[in-house]
This record gives structure tokens, sequence and C-alpha cells, in this order.
């Protein structure tokens, strides 16, 4: 039995997905000079990657000469949305409330970035 990942992108193409975010529309050459800085990775890998993320809908691209250029099919947002409520749906049976009380408790937030939860929860109390 194959086990399911708790989201449908694994961390490679999570990675590449950002980097395509950053250039805005990129060549494999592209994103594997970028990957190259942190570590070594094939170009038919990144070819792979970045041909496995548009057949799951994240990225489309167009030929231009010989090469092909990938740009984002879904916003950030809308994929951190999806992503999260995922995790939400797998991980904390569904509470929004649970995920938050485990990013609250386990994470070490600032006191900044607990003003900032403040007001992001007081804002949505006033609309």
């Amino acid at each position: 039995m194959r086990k399911r990942s708790l989201t449908p992108l694994g961390e490679t193409e999570m990675e590449v997905l950002h980097h395509v975010w950053d250039l805005g529309e990129a060549t494999v050459a592209e994103v594997r000079e970028r990957i190259q800085h942190d570590r070594s990775v094939a170009y038919t890998t990144v070819m792979t990657v970045l041909k496995n993320l548009t057949e799951k809908g994240f990225l489309k691209y167009r030929k231009e000469g010989r090469s092909y250029v990938y740009s984002s099919a879904r916003s950030p947002e809308e994929v951190r949305h999806s992503l999260v409520g995922e995790l939400v749906r797998k991980v904390f049976k569904g509470s929004p409330l649970s995920l938050m009380q485990t990013l609250v408790e386990r994470e070490d937030l600032s006191d900044n970035d607990l003003a900032e939860l403040r007001t992001l929860i007081d804002q949505m109390d006033d609309a």
C-alpha cells in the first residue's frame, strides 16, 4: 500500500516552485542555476520537476525557440491556502484552531509576532 503525502508537493517541487515565483518566469537552466548555489542538481532533475509541476497544474509553459519558459499557473497565495487546508484536514482533523494552538505553543514566537497575530484577529472581529 502506497503512503499518501501530507501535501501534493515534495520538498524539491516546492523549492523549484519558489524559484519560479521569485523569477516570475524561468527556464530549466535558470532554475538549476539558482539551486546550484545551495547544492548540486542535474539539469534533467530540474527539467523533470518542472514537467511534474506543470502536470499537477502548478506551472504552465510556453516554447521560446528551443527552450521552454515556465511561469506560475496558480498564485503563491492560492497554493499556500490549498496546502494549509490539506494540512488542517489531514493532521488536525479539520480544526484550524488546533493548528493555531500548535503553532503558538510549539514555535518560538517573538513578542512582535504575537502582537501581529492579535492585530490580525482583531481585524477579523471588525470585519
